[in-house]
């Protein structure tokens, strides 16, 4: 089984292509940055296009056994996540409207300070506001999961200890291995897997030791120490793959509406575009390659299967349903 708990691409029939000759069961996509909840709806309505077109690569994803319907119908499941509340905007009640859509990830910020939580670009770190205990709270009672990808040190904590349902970081790294600043350091990543959650690991070069030089066996060797650190069954993949974007949809991801500045956040002035990946990962055929640098760090059989798809699919299946 293989999953990739996030990519953000620039979706065609060559990428639903790949994603099939590379064996990949399930995709997490990030379907909002900024957009409100009218645009998100637009981006759920292209998605019910790409399904009608291509219904023999692609199918909507809603529950842990579509994975397995995709399997055995050799196609990829395609489940649906923010990278921002923006979607519910000020209103508790589209919590539950957006996961009746078909959303299951939402984080509670990107890089800045939202009515929820802190994120990780911020100076200052208040923890989880008084809406985000109440927003975490409805996401609990219908099945859409917290993820804290972007978010800042004090805000993650707490929303792994105030859900009561496990919560994710579906694309990130440890920030002792690469100090970027949006790595998570070992108090975050303990606070969320002491709590039953996942983290989902990132070949974004941002996040990489050495960036797009990063060596396959550096990432590998980082993932076999974390698992001995915190236990193989709170980790997955989530690549973070942004492939055949423009470079200035960067500018959308940074800066979106908020700011009338280029925030070039990890990235840089010099080179504010889409940074090179890695030689051993530039699209989905290329999961082979973690699989077997991963068996080579000694991890046994079931963990590197746990990993490449398998704790991802038991997180589903504990998380994407409502509660009672």
């Amino acid at each position: 089984m293989l999953i990739d708990n996030l990519q953000y691409a620039n979706w065609s029939e060559k990428i639903f292509r790949q994603m099939r000759e590379g064996g990949v069961d399930a995709v997490h996509v990030t379907i909002s940055y900024h957009e409100n909840f009218r645009e998100t709806v637009l981006n759920f309505e292209q998605w019910n296009r790409w399904f009608e077109q291509y219904p023999d690569l692609i199918m909507k994803g809603q529950w842990a056994s579509d994975v397995d319907k995709a399997r055995e119908t050799g196609r990829t499941a395609i489940f649906f996540g923010f990278q921002n509340p923006s979607p519910i905007e000020d209103d508790i009640g589209l919590v539950e409207i957006v996961h009746t859509l078909g959303a299951r990830f939402m984080q509670l910020t990107y890089n800045n300070q939202s009515l929820l939580a802190t994120g990780c670009y911020e100076a200052e770190d208040p923890g989880i506001t008084r809406m985000g205990k109440q927003v975490i709270k409805e996401m609990n009672r219908v099945g859409l999961v917290v993820d804290m990808s972007h978010s800042a040190d004090r805000s993650t904590i707490e929303a792994a200890d105030i859900s009561e349902r496990p919560i994710a970081i579906t694309h990130a790294n440890p920030y002792d291995w690469s100090p970027a600043l949006r790595n998570k350091k070992d108090d975050v990543i303990r606070a969320v897997t002491q709590n039953g959650g996942m983290m989902g690991f990132s070949v974004y070069p941002h996040h990489l030791k050495d960036k797009g030089d990063c060596t396959l066996e550096g990432f590998c060797e980082m993932i076999a120490r974390t698992a001995e650190k915190y236990g193989a069954q709170h980790l997955g993949i989530g690549t973070d793959l942004c492939q055949d974007h423009a470079d200035s949809v960067v500018e959308w991801m940074r800066v979106g509406r908020w700011s009338k500045e280029i925030d070039y956040g990890e990235g840089s002035a010099s080179a504010p575009g889409f940074p090179d990946m890695p030689k051993w990962f530039k699209d989905n055929r290329d999961f082979g390659n973690i699989e077997n640098g991963l068996r080579a760090t000694g991890l046994n059989s079931d963990e590197v299967a746990g990993i490449m798809g398998k704790n991802w699919h038991r997180f589903y299946a504990e998380n994407f349903t409502p509660k009672g």
